[in-house]
């Protein structure tokens, strides 16, 4: 699925070509993580200029064999052959045409928190957790944990990471909402079923070239030891990083890297991006005179629907996508529900 901007294949070709270049200067791995990041922009971008090619020398080469001298027997068997492998070319490429948002091409940062459900309601987001980490790696995207807090007794309370590749934003800014999960709990003796929730934000990578100034009086900084499970991989020193937006309430942490420093500004980058979002927001609201609706993480405000128990569904509220492969889909098979997602 990692395809995009059909109507701009062009600077995606000139793109290529940059970074072929970028990749010769001996400095390139200087900085791991910005090359890794190149890497996978390089990957995605010759997938979809691959599948554009491929796509023109299909129609061509069918048009060549209209014209040859066939009789209509002849003819009506290839068209049946070729017919399906075309329009599955086609409608990949046509989706593409749908991500021409300001921020489509960038990165995602994803959080997941726990709703109403207690332990429940950790285990679900640690579904959903895996259910996007599936998802990122059977399309070649990158994922990078940023902060997890586990719960109490199991699951995550609280999960936020980044998936890196061309796109991923744009197709993945429509998981945003209330995730609601009905099962039999695996942790009821009684084996009753249960009902829990998750609430999904998905932004994009802001651009750093954007100019967003936060006054040091209106953040809060606070340093402390990242949390994790045990064991030998786990942080010994204070490096954490937790910024509070005092004017918004805003509240961001930042705990996968070892360096404070990096942490800190990793969660400095998230705090811009959520302020610019927000901004945007209060744009359209005005420009639209409408006010955004405030969804609360419990019953009623599911965005979408996994069902467990009495039978199998997964309904997205917002497009009307159904499917009864529930397992297919928290295996991180969610191209249907994002195709649905960006047609409607």
């Amino acid at each position: 699925m990692t395809y995009g901007g059909l109507f701009d294949i062009d600077r995606k070709i000139e793109r290529e070509e940059e970074i072929n270049k970028l990749m010769t200067d001996s400095s390139f791995w200087d900085d791991v993580n910005k090359a890794n990041e190149v890497a996978g922009e390089l990957k995605n971008i010759k997938s979809m200029v691959s599948s554009v090619k491929e796509l023109s020398i299909h129609i061509k080469n069918n048009y060549d064999i209209v014209n040859a001298d066939l009789d209509d027997d002849e003819l009506l068997q290839i068209a049946e052959e070729e017919l399906g492998d075309l329009k599955k070319k086609t409608d990949e490429l046509s989706l593409a045409t749908y991500l021409n948002g300001e921020y489509d091409e960038a990165n995602a940062i994803i959080e997941i928190h726990s709703g109403a459900g207690g332990t429940e309601s950790c285990d679900w987001v640690s579904m959903l957790y895996r259910m996007y980490t599936r998802y990122a790696l059977n399309n070649g995207y990158q994922l990078v944990e940023l902060d997890k807090l586990d719960g109490d007794e199991a699951g995550i309370k609280s999960v936020m990471f980044q998936i890196n590749g061309l796109y991923a934003y744009g197709y993945l800014k429509r998981e945003k909402g209330v995730h609601r999960l009905v099962r039999i709990s695996p942790f009821d003796a009684n084996k009753r079923r249960h009902t829990s929730f998750a609430a999904v934000d998905v932004m994009p990578q802001i651009d750093k070239s954007i100019d967003i100034e936060i006054a040091d009086k209106d953040m809060r900084v606070d340093i402390y030891r990242s949390s994790g499970p045990g064991g030998q991989g786990v942080n010994t020193t204070d490096s954490a990083v937790r910024i509070t937006h005092i004017p918004t309430g805003i509240v961001v942490t930042c705990q996968n890297e070892r360096s404070q420093i990096r942490n800190k500004e990793k969660a400095l980058e998230v705090l811009k991006s959520k302020l610019y979002l927000m901004e945007l927001q209060k744009q359209n609201e005005k420009i639209n005179g409408i006010k955004g609706e405030q969804l609360s993480n419990g019953f009623g405000s599911a965005k979408r629907s996994y069902v467990l128990c009495p039978y199998t569904l997964v309904k997205d509220n917002e497009s009307g996508y159904e499917t009864s492969n529930v397992n297919a889909v928290l295996d991180g098979e969610l191209e249907g529900i994002i195709e649905a997602g960006l047609r409607s």
